[in-house]
């Protein structure tokens, strides 16, 4: 039986996650598990969906163990059929889900003229990133709509503002879902459902492992804390600055900004793995990301300042 979504009829309850159901995919590792254990934090029940069972058990142990609410089903999310059972499973089981998080992912770095003879690339990650997305949004809208309540986070790229070279399957994909999530914002608003679409910069995830150095990159938590936010917030969109800059340039130098990538392209050549060659060093050992140093009062207000500040600015959303 359907449950009626809380009153929210102060700013605090609007953040307040406490016993809302949130859906999340992707949630046996990287970004997915680290986001399901900080949406757990703030008292949310989590249901993780990934394809391996084994993991699923893992993180919703340790979850539990925490003293969290969390359950994990394997669901595949390019299989109609594993999404239609896990979703219903859930709604059998819960009676509702209030958040879906779309985190699964494939990325796949190389450049055009080495995938001439690859197609299924792009077919592998549109099958994931946007049909694996859409697939779940289509099966918890309406029971969303039913209810009057909704919020979907799509998990995209600051690639999709940069177009980072070699990214071409990956960025198309996620560019796709963010096309998607526009329309269905603007179709969905008096449903009481709503969108946040998240630009993604790179995360230190065992996703980017096999396309070697790419440049700096964020830790899972950041990514994690970025969800949250999402989910507590439920802004448009949130970005991170270099896109937005990229963006910009796109739009008003386009021709330095296509000479800028182009030097990157050149300067970061594609790894091994995406030359079909075996790779002949010795992995590294992965590393443990050292405990993030609490930040001062003061770089909290400067950092909170200055996000307010840009979101004065059409089109910025930090």
């Amino acid at each position: 039986m359907s449950q009626v979504p809380p009153v929210e009829s102060s700013r605090g309850r609007r953040r307040d996650l406490t016993g809302r159901h949130v859906v999340i995919t992707g949630a046996s590792s990287g970004i997915g598990r680290a986001a399901a254990q900080a949406v757990a934090d703030k008292g949310a029940v989590v249901f993780l969906l990934a394809r391996r069972a084994d993991e699923l058990a893992t993180v919703v142990a340790e979850i539990t163990a925490a003293g969290g609410r969390a359950h994990g089903y394997p669901c595949d999310v390019t299989d109609a059929e594993s999404v239609d059972a896990a979703v219903k499973t859930i709604l059998d089981q819960h009676g509702h889900v209030d958040m879906l998080v779309n985190n699964a992912g494939r990325s796949i770095r190389r450049a055009i003229h080495r995938s001439t003879d690859r197609m299924h690339d792009f077919e592998r990650t549109m099958a994931v990133n946007y049909f694996g997305a859409l697939r779940m949004t289509f099966a918890l809208l309406p029971q969303m709509r039913e209810r009057g309540f909704g919020h979907i986070v799509n998990i995209s790229s600051a690639g999709v503002q940069v177009a980072t070279p070699r990214f071409s399957a990956y960025l198309a994909s996620k560019a796709a879902l963010d096309k998607f999530t526009e329309v269905a914002a603007v179709e969905t608003l008096a449903d009481g459902v709503t969108f946040t679409t998240i630009h993604m910069p790179l995360v230190r995830t065992p996703m980017i492992t096999p396309s070697g150095e790419q440049g700096p990159a964020e830790s899972p938590e950041w990514a994690a804390a970025t969800i949250v936010r999402a989910l507590t917030e439920r802004p448009k969109r949130i970005d991170v600055p270099l896109g937005t800059i990229a963006e910009y340039g796109g739009i008003l130098t386009p021709k330095l900004r296509d000479r800028i990538l182009h030097r990157y392209y050149r300067a970061l050549p594609d790894s091994p793995a995406a030359k079909g060659e075996s790779a002949t060093a010795e992995p590294k050992p992965e590393a443990t990301d050292p405990a993030p140093k609490p930040k001062s009062p003061a770089r909290k207000a400067t950092g909170t300042a200055l996000r307010r500040a840009a979101r004065w600015v059409p089109g910025t959303h930090w």
